[in-house]
């Protein structure tokens, strides 16, 4: 089959604009390709991330990571992490786990787009171009969003936009 098709927009540039803060990863990069580990043959371990910088009267996080360039007409919801408390500024290597052990008491995960608890990794179709991993960090205006771990990825995300104040993004990049 041929996979042949337009390069989508950044997901985030679509939406209305916020202040930026900053996305950090000892894992992952922005352009750089995915390790292992990161991808779901490698392992589905979800990256180390550390954020600073966003607004003083943040109360809560969502953590996310999207594939833009799935070949879907509406991409591919690989992690979605909600109400990590505000005192909560990285998420170790690993947090991604379907027990969801080393979040912070009160986070939780809703299920990816592969319908599994937690982080599935990198899996693009073989042979497809390199597809881009928008790990995002959005800060909120409350101290919990709403929806549960039932609640699909893309409700969050719109849930999401109402209350945020600020968001960071970091792409890492991967094909196989």
């Amino acid at each position: 089959m041929d996979l042949t098709r337009p390069i989508p927009p950044d997901p985030y540039t679509q939406l209305p604009t916020v202040p930026s803060f900053t996305l950090t990863s000892q894992d992952v990069a922005d352009g750089a390709t995915m390790a292992g580990p990161f991808t779901a043959s490698g392992g589905n371990t979800s990256p180390q991330l550390s954020w600073s910088g966003f607004p003083a009267g943040t109360r809560s996080f969502v953590v996310s990571c999207f594939d833009p360039d799935a070949p879907t007409p509406a991409g591919f919801w690989h992690w979605t992490v909600l109400d990590l408390p505000a005192t909560t500024t990285s998420l170790p290597r690993g947090a991604g786990s379907p027990d969801g052990a080393a979040l912070p008491a009160g986070a939780l995960q809703t299920r990816n787009d592969g319908g599994d608890l937690g982080y599935g990794g990198a899996a693009p179709p073989r042979g497809d171009r390199a597809h881009r991993y928008v790990f995002a960090v959005h800060a909120l205006d409350v101290p919990t969003l709403g929806p549960d771990a039932s609640t699909p990825p893309t409700a969050v995300a719109f849930t999401a936009l109402f209350h945020t104040l600020a968001r960071a993004t970091l792409t890492p990049v991967f094909a196989r």
